[in-house]
């Protein structure tokens, strides 16, 4: 049991559902099974939370160190001594300074290996801002801690997983920051990722347009021609099998996304407004590219239903066994390449090298 992995959870922001949907997770004691979950906020924030929301006489195992974590019981470190003024449903400096010390302390243990991944509960991106998080979200912030150079916001459920050229920019903002080399970037990523972390041997991925039907042959503009197109092109002569760009309306309305193992977005909205019709209260958001696992439910903070019982906790589920399930698949993968080189054995390489910068 003491081998099982130690999965972190932050708890987000203290006046959202965070806390609902993670003690209602972790309430079946069928996950303790499965990870030694191990919990960065405070114990009575959490029995504030457990109370308002009648779930029972559920309780942490408190402890100083993800080291000391028992491996049949939920765990929790406690990153405060104050007490903590909440006001469920609204947005409070409050809220967004707890949320960022137990973000702080769970990804300081991840990047230290004290725990094997990161399961985040969802923040407010205004209220968390500080001198120490000048970030628009989750992504960045844990980019800059994994010192990676490109990372990619992932969608995921079983039958849908999307990932996104630009994340959180305005609007206008986004042809200008669409490039050839960022979507060949963000291509080898998914590939990557699908490979190593969800063991697909011979990816097959879908770009969509930028513009309304794809520009239709350039009458509604020309990023599709003068720079979605060539990359698409350049990335399938490296190795990467993708195809496109495809009109974003009728490549999810006629269902041509169950054809594919992933799909590339242009922008936010793009690709999460169909992600989330099709697989709200199952999607999780992975971040690939990094050099650790973190995951999130694919729902914001639920202010409106803070406090009322009404939070549906299957995504976070999700979340936290889509981190076991691409944690373990890596390992073995690293397992299985390093009894090869040891055996003398041959091992495929991919053309690209995902560290490489693609600019």
């Amino acid at each position: 049991m003491s081998d099982k992995l130690k999965i972190g959870i932050s708890i987000g922001d203290v006046n959202g559902i965070g806390l609902e949907v993670i003690i209602k997770t972790l309430s079946n004691p069928a996950i303790l099974n499965y990870c030694t979950p191990i919990v960065y906020g405070h114990t009575k924030v959490s029995s504030f939370h457990r109370k308002a929301n009648n779930l029972g006489d559920f309780s942490f195992n408190v402890v100083n160190h993800a080291n000391q974590a028992l491996p049949k019981k939920a765990n929790m470190i406690n990153c405060w001594e104050e007490d903590v003024k909440i006001e469920l449903g609204q947005v409070t400096a409050t809220g967004g300074k707890y949320a960022l010390l137990s973000l702080e302390r769970a990804t300081a243990d991840l990047v230290n290996g004290d725990i094997d991944a990161l399961v985040t509960a969802p923040i407010n991106k205004h209220n968390i801002q500080s001198e120490t998080f000048a970030f628009p979200g989750h992504t960045e912030y844990l980019q800059e801690k994994s010192g990676s150079k490109d990372v990619l916001m992932f969608l995921i459920s079983e039958n849908l997983r999307v990932g996104v050229v630009t994340g959180h920019i305005p609007v206008k903002d986004v042809p200008t920051s669409i490039t050839k080399e960022k979507i060949i970037s963000k291509l080898k990523l998914i590939n990557e990722s699908l490979k190593k972390d969800f063991w697909i041997e011979k990816p097959k991925i879908a770009v969509l347009g930028l513009n309304p039907h794809a520009s239709d042959n350039g009458l509604l503009g020309a990023e599709e021609a003068e720079i979605i197109t060539p990359a698409i092109q350049e990335a399938y002569d490296k190795g990467i099998v993708c195809f496109g760009p495809y009109p974003a309306d009728g490549f999810f309305g006629n269902g041509s996304y169950k054809q594919f193992d992933a799909v590339l977005a242009m922008y936010h909205d793009q690709g999460l407004i169909p992600f989330k019709t099709l697989a709200f209260h199952n999607g999780v958001n992975y971040t690939a590219g990094l050099n650790f696992v973190r995951t999130s439910p694919d729902h914001g903070t639920g202010y409106d239903i803070a406090g009322k019982d009404l939070a549906d906790s299957t995504s976070f589920t999700e979340a936290l066994f889509s981190a076991i399930h691409i944690v373990k698949n890596r390992r073995e993968q690293e397992e299985m390449l390093s009894n090869q080189l040891r055996t003398g054995g041959k091992v495929v390489e991919t053309q690209f090298d995902i560290k490489d910068d693609a600019s």
